[in-house]
C-alpha cells in the first residue's frame, strides 16, 4: 500500500513539472513574437520617415546694422515757466475791482486787481494845487529878484517848496500804482479767490502767474556720476506722455553742488522751438545720456528670443549640404528704439538673422526665407510679396 502511494506521488510531480515547462516555453514564444513585431514596426517607421522630407520653417530674414549708440538713464523732471511769480499785494487796502479769471492769458500791463485809492486821489488833487501855488510863488519871487525887490534866499525857499510839493505828488502816484496791480508780463492766470469789497492785508496771496512763451525749463536730478559727464549745451530727451514723441531739450545749467543726502545733482534743460511744449508744473520723464558714444548693432525686436542661457538670436547661414539652417547665438541686449533693439555683444554688423517667425525655431532647423511684410499707409504690416 505504501509503495502504491509513492508511485502516485511521483506521477503527479512529473505531470506538474511538464506543465511548468510547457508554460515557460509558451511565455518565451510570446515574448519573442512581441519583440519581433516591435522590431519590424520600428524598422518600418524608420524606413517611412527616411522617405519623408526634412521639416522646414518659414521666416523673414533681417540684417544686423551698425549704429552709433550712447547709453541713457531716465530721470523725473518738472516743467518750469521761464517767468513765474506768486502775485501778492504790497500795500493793504479794500478791493475795488477784480479781473482775475483763472486760466486766462493776459498781456503785460493788464489790470488784475485795483484797490480803493479814493483817499490817495484826493491827496493827489490837493498836492497838485499845492504845486501850482508853489510855481506861482516861485515865478513871482524870480520876477522880484530881477528888480532887486526880494532876496535870493526867498527865491531858493520858493524853489524848495515847489520841489517838495512835486515830490509829494510822485509819492502819492507811487502809492496809487502799488494799489493798482497789473500783470508784469504775458502770463496765464492761476486760481484766485479775491472779491470786490474784500479787505486785504499786506502780502495777501492773490494768484499765481505762469509766463507764456515759446520756451520752458525742465529741472531734474541725476546721480553724481552721471552729472560729472554732462556738459552745458548737450541734448536730453523729454517724454511728456507715453504715447507722445520725445522732445529735444538743451542743458543750460548744472548745479554747483551735490545734495549730501541723495548724492544727486540738479540739472536744468531748456525746451524751445517746438509746438508741443508741456505745461508748467507738469511731471515729465527725462532721458539723459551716459558715458561715451560707441558702435553697436541694431536688430528687429522680433528677432530676439529668450533661451535657457539668456537672450539669443538665430543666425541664418548655409549648412554643409548647401541648405539654409539657423543656429542659436547668445547676445547682450540694450534698450529698445521703436521696432529695434540694441545689441551690445554677441553679434556683428552684416550678419543675417531670423526675424518674424523666430519663435518657432530651434537649433539647426531648416528654414525657408520669406519676403518681409510691407508697411501699409496706416502703419500696419501688410502681406508680403508673392
Amino acid at each position: 500500500m505504501k509503495g502504491q502511494n509513492l508511485l502516485t506521488w511521483a506521477t503527479m510531480n512529473r505531470q506538474n513539472w511538464l506543465g511548468s515547462v510547457i508554460l515557460i516555453l509558451c511565455v518565451l514564444l510570446i515574448g519573442v513574437g512581441l519583440v519581433t513585431w516591435k522590431y519590424e514596426s520600428i524598422q518600418g517607421e524608420q524606413a517611412a520617415s527616411a522617405n519623408q522630407p526634412e521639416p522646414m520653417e518659414s521666416v523673414t530674414m533681417a540684417v544686423a546694422r551698425a549704429i552709433d549708440h550712447r547709453q541713457t538713464t531716465t530721470s523725473i523732471g518738472t516743467v518750469l515757466a521761464l517767468r513765474s511769480i506768486t502775485l501778492k499785494n504790497e500795500l493793504a487796502g479794500t478791493v475795488r475791482e477784480v479781473r482775475l479769471t483763472p486760466g486766462q492769458i493776459v498781456e503785460g500791463g493788464t489790470l488784475l486787481v485795483a484797490l480803493d485809492v479814493s483817499v490817495e486821489e484826493a491827496e493827489l488833487r490837493a498836492q497838485e494845487a499845492q504845486v501850482a501855488l508853489a510855481k506861482t510863488i516861485l515865478n513871482r519871487r524870480q520876477h522880484l529878484s530881477q528888480e532887486l525887490a526880494t532876496t535870493q534866499e526867498e527865491v531858493d525857499r520858493a524853489r524848495a517848496d515847489l520841489d517838495v510839493a512835486q515830490a509829494q505828488i510822485a509819492r502819492t502816484r507811487a502809492i496809487i500804482a502799488k494799489k493798482t496791480i497789473r500783470a508784469p508780463f504775458r502770463a496765464r492766470v492761476g486760481i484766485a479767490d479775491v472779491h470786490p469789497g474784500q479787505y486785504l492785508d499786506e502780502g495777501t496771496l492773490l494768484t499765481t502767474l505762469q509766463g507764456i512763451g515759446d520756451a520752458v525749463h525742465v529741472d531734474f536730478t541725476v546721480a553724481q556720476q552721471v552729472a560729472t559727464g554732462l556738459r552745458v549745451g548737450e541734448s536730453v530727451e523729454i517724454l511728456a506722455a507715453s504715447d507722445s514723441p520725445a522732445i529735444v531739450a538743451k542743458i543750460v545749467a548744472l548745479d554747483a553742488r551735490v545734495d549730501p543726502t541723495t548724492r544727486n545733482a540738479m540739472v536744468r534743460a531748456r525746451i524751445e522751438g517746438t509746438r508741443h511744449i508741456p505745461a508748467p508744473g507738469a511731471s515729465v520723464r527725462v532721458r539723459v545720456p551716459v558715458g561715451l558714444t560707441r558702435n553697436v548693432v541694431a536688430v528687429p525686436v522680433s528677432a530676439l528670443r529668450k533661451g535657457p542661457g539668456g537672450d539669443q538670436v538665430f543666425i541664418v547661414a548655409p549648412s554643409n549640404d548647401g541648405r539654409t539652417r539657423v543656429h542659436t547665438r547668445q547676445v547682450e541686449i540694450g534698450p529698445m528704439f521703436g521696432d529695434e533693439i540694441v545689441i551690445y555683444a554677441g553679434l556683428t554688423a552684416g550678419e543675417h538673422i531670423a526675424a518674424l517667425g523666430s519663435f518657432k525655431l530651434r537649433e539647426g532647423i531648416l528654414v525657408a526665407i520669406a519676403d518681409a511684410p510691407e508697411i501699409t499707409s496706416n502703419g500696419n504690416r501688410g502681406a508680403g510679396k508673392p
